[in-house]
């Protein structure tokens, strides 16, 4: 009966919903109704970090909610859920991150900080990558990689260039029109292509040299997916605007972005109110955040990211698995087969009790990123019903 209703009247994102019920979820583990237990590698694709159920944030969100909840738009009352989020966020990062603009989704930061760098910049060129992937919203899709997601929408915003990722000589395009460039740390959705070094390097100071702002996209690889608490710990770079949601919230709906007290001021005046966001830090959220990056930083889970990482690749083995690529756990197993395989492969790893998926621009690839405080027996149980599954 619910799952009718759900079709009736739940707006459909495709034609083939996954259908799992969901009545509780605890730890690693999702349950449906009658009790089935299935261990969850994608964490709300990258989101719940620290697992469900966390009894902290749960405790930070019950606070909260008894004292306040929504109160007035974003930037007009000082609320301390806000503030004691910005000061231990701007605490973890350079000091030139010092200023936080909170939004309710990755999307929304995205057209945040793209705003930001046209006002600030005075120019109208964004450059983006090939088989980026940064949001559905209209600016958000229009820096997305894939002419797939954007064809049906078109006319995109204007003066947009996607160039190659890792591609030194692309870095060339980059010149005096461009407002700012916006990149993934590692491009999630291609199934988890790697960074090199080398182009980020030179990225960031092509950006500096010609005047451009430099968004790291870390909606996905942020709050501890890669190993360390951003993942630009490991390019030895520093954007100048920073991007932050999904596990950012501690399960809740938040997004941030970063950048500089000066840079950040230009959105205050002419005009006043340059971005405005109604829910936007919400209490509630903003207490669940803090409570997750307190756990993150007292619990240090991030830590053991790619230890876990290579204890799948040790027990994924199976002659339809060509590759495995990851950075800490947000891994990408590669298949021998098409996208009809693959579709196969997530149905059956589902009926056995192992939620994995897809991405968007690697029809050949199992995504895998569990919540950072997946054990090893769990890691290893879960890799025995995938290699069963693949059979």
């Amino acid at each position: 009966m619910l799952r009718n209703l759900f079709l009736r009247h739940i707006a459909q994102t495709s034609s083939s919903p996954l259908l799992i019920e969901i009545e509780r979820a605890k730890g690693v583990y999702l349950y449906s109704p009658d009790g089935k237990a299935y261990i969850d590698l994608v964490a709300g694709i990258s989101v719940s970090n620290l697992g469900h159920g966390q009894p902290d944030i749960i405790a930070a969100i019950h606070e909260q909610a008894q004292s306040y909840m929504h109160v007035m738009v974003y930037g007009e009352y000082v609320e301390s859920p806000q503030v004691r989020l910005a000061q231990l966020l701007t605490e973890q990062l350079p000091s030139i991150l010092d200023n936080v603009y909170f939004v309710n989704s990755g999307a929304e930061a995205v057209e945040g900080a793209l705003k930001l760098a046209k006002r600030a910049t005075g120019r109208s060129e964004i450059i983006s990558f090939q088989n980026s992937y940064h949001g559905s919203t209209h600016g958000a899709m229009s820096v997305t990689g894939s002419e797939i997601f954007r064809q049906a929408f078109r006319p995109t915003l204007p003066d947009i260039r996607h160039i190659r990722y890792n591609c030194l000589d692309d870095l060339a395009y980059i010149n005096s029109r461009t407002a700012c460039v916006i990149i993934e740390p590692v491009q999630a959705e291609a199934g988890v292509i790697l960074p090199h070094l080398d182009f980020f390097a030179q990225l960031r100071q092509r950006c500096t040299d010609v005047g451009a702002l430099l968004i790291l996209d870390e909606i996905q690889t942020g709050m501890g997916r890669t190993g360390t608490l951003f993942a630009f710990e490991q390019l030895g770079i520093v954007p100048d605007i920073l991007l932050l949601a999904k596990s950012f919230g501690g399960g809740m709906p938040l997004g941030a972005f970063i950048a500089n007290k000066n840079l950040m001021s230009v959105l205050s005046y002419q005009p006043i109110l340059g971005h405005i966001s109604t829910f936007g830090g919400h209490p509630v959220s903003c207490a669940a955040a803090h409570a997750a990056l307190q756990i993150l930083l007292r619990d240090k889970p991030q830590e053991q990211a790619s230890a876990k990482a290579d204890l799948f690749c040790q027990h994924l083995k199976h002659h339809r698995i060509k590759a495995i690529r990851h950075f800490g756990l947000l891994m990408a197993v590669e298949l021998d087969g098409d996208f009809e395989f693959l579709q196969q492969v997530v149905s059956r790893c589902i009926k056995n009790g192992v939620i994995t998926d897809w991405f968007l621009f690697a029809d050949n690839c199992l995504r895998i990123a569990p919540p950072l405080i997946i054990s090893s027996e769990q890691i290893i149980h879960a890799c025995q019903i995938i290699c069963q599954s693949l059979d």
